[in-house]
């Protein structure tokens, strides 16, 4: 099962992930929200639409704009709304 680590912790978990363009996009309800902190970053994409962010709170540490996911995406993408995926060091674990 996927799992999102980073700084020693696991932030998400779940079978249920959406893989899109290599990213594993996490269910919004297989995360730790707590570990997650809104940042005010956005960016757009074509066929998805307008990403938000968060940073991610780990081990006393801050990862800004770790976490992205799409909460109004075009009909694409539709199938990951409001999933959320990682990068900026946040491995991704089989």
């Amino acid at each position: 099962m996927p799992k999102a680590v980073w700084n020693g912790q696991v932030i998400a978990e779940s079978d249920r992930c959406e893989v899109v363009e290599g990213n594993q996009y996490f269910p919004p309800g297989a995360v730790r929200r707590e570990m997650l902190r809104d940042s005010i970053a956005h960016t757009t994409c074509g066929w998805k639409g307008v990403a938000s962010y968060y940073d991610v709170v780990a081990g006393g540490a801050v990862n800004k704009d770790a976490a992205w996911y799409y909460p109004d995406p075009k009909p694409a993408a539709a199938n990951i709304a409001g999933y959320i995926a990682f990068w900026k060091g946040v491995k991704i674990e089989p």
